[in-house]
């Protein structure tokens, strides 16, 4: 995989506005694709808050990461086919930055319980407003490229996940022995992987230490878990049925007749379920899952740090968005709200700084993780 410092040009989705209106489920045909808006992106505080978090982030250009995630959907599917769960609070946020999305798209979680509450209402929802489908559940804060590449292999999941009741999760060859990704173990090829890497999965590995990433990355056996699924409606709604009842039994009962939400029910089935992720509560647990080797760049920005490489380099190893003047000032990266803001280095390297509204942060990037437990102990607006 190249780093994908230049793009192949493709037909802009978002280019022909459209007025928002109603759901016609006998019209449109191809996969319900789901976007996941609802993390809180704390890693990339100050510019990501609880009010306004990562994925609504213009950090790589023009574009919030919501609205490139949008663009990939419209690359699988329709319009009126494409689902947002984000949480409750954040509904006008998503709105604001996808107005073609008619209202009932755009699903407000009340309260967090993990990906395994989002991934089975988004299941239930599908399967109420267009019948059996499959469904390609992706991530709205990850930065994937080229686009012909993301749509051939999610076309040959969407294809054999059509006709099987395999459950698809999808993996990135990992480039380096990462600690800060969760890890997928591949096993035997399946023979009908419609011109991708399909490969039986043998199980999820948490965050490894050093020394287990690099025999991860050493055996070739592993893959990053990007955190993108691909199923049925009925293969999907089966396991949860199997492992995860409660889930199933407590949100079909809050869609209408018609498939309309009532947010009432939502927020009482919500707050019966147990806080767990997809991937423990179904995918290690469920027999036929399989995962698809992602033949495209990934990266999931998880930080200051990673995003420094997708910023312009002023000569010095300084990356940023900001205008930067620097003495003596090198390897550090930059991010300011307000792209003519100056900032000025002297004598330092290694820094991430960073200015947003009325907040701003240095931190070496070596210890860029620990912002996390600094926004634990904040309070308020700063958060």
């Amino acid at each position: 995989m190249n780093s994908g410092n230049s793009r192949e040009e493709v037909d802009d989705p978002m280019s022909d506005a459209h007025e928002p209106k109603g759901l016609d489920a006998t019209v449109f045909d191809g996969p319900v694709v789901v976007i996941m808006a609802g993390g809180a992106g704390t890693r990339f505080w100050p510019a990501s808050t609880e009010a306004r978090p990562k994925q609504f982030l213009r950090l790589l250009g023009e574009r919030s990461l919501l609205q490139e995630s949008y663009e990939r959907a419209l690359l699988l599917t329709s319009r009126e086919r494409v689902l947002v769960l984000t949480g409750r609070k954040l509904v006008p946020l998503v709105s604001e930055q996808l107005p073609e999305l008619a209202p009932e798209q755009v699903i407000g979680e009340p309260i967090r319980r993990d990906t395994a509450a989002a991934v089975c209402l988004a299941a239930v929802i599908a399967q109420a407003r267009f019948g059996e489908c499959v469904v390609v559940t992706l991530t709205s804060d990850q930065h994937i490229e080229p686009a012909e590449e993301f749509v051939r292999t999610l076309s040959s999941v969407v294809e054999a996940a059509s006709g099987s009741s395999a459950l698809y999760t999808l993996g990135v060859r990992p480039t380096y022995p990462a600690t800060g990704y969760g890890y997928l173990e591949r096993g035997d090829p399946v023979v009908d992987s419609g011109g991708a890497g399909h490969f039986e999965l043998l199980r999820f590995r948490e965050k490894p230490d050093r020394k287990t990433a690099e025999e991860f990355v050493a055996s070739g056996a592993f893959l990053w878990n990007s955190g993108m699924f691909v199923w049925s409606t009925s293969a999907i709604l089966e396991r949860f049925e199997q492992y995860l009842p409660r889930h199933v039994h407590g949100l079909r009962p809050v869609l209408g007749a018609d498939g309309s939400l009532d947010e009432v029910a939502l927020e009482h089935a919500f707050a019966d379920l147990e806080p767990i992720s997809v991937d423990y509560g179904i995918m290690e647990k469920a027999t036929g899952a399989r995962v698809a080797e992602a033949a495209f760049y990934w990266s999931d920005i998880g930080g200051w740090e990673a995003l420094g490489a997708f910023l312009p380099d002023d000569g010095a190893g300084n990356r940023g968005t900001a205008r930067i003047a620097a003495h003596a000032a090198e390897g550090n990266v930059v991010f300011a709200e307000d792209t003519d803001e100056l900032v000025a280095l002297v004598g330092v390297s290694g820094l991430a700084v960073v200015r947003a509204g009325k907040r701003t942060l240095v931190v070496p990037l070596e210890r860029a993780e620990e912002v996390k437990k600094l926004v634990k102990n904040l309070g308020g607006e700063d958060t």
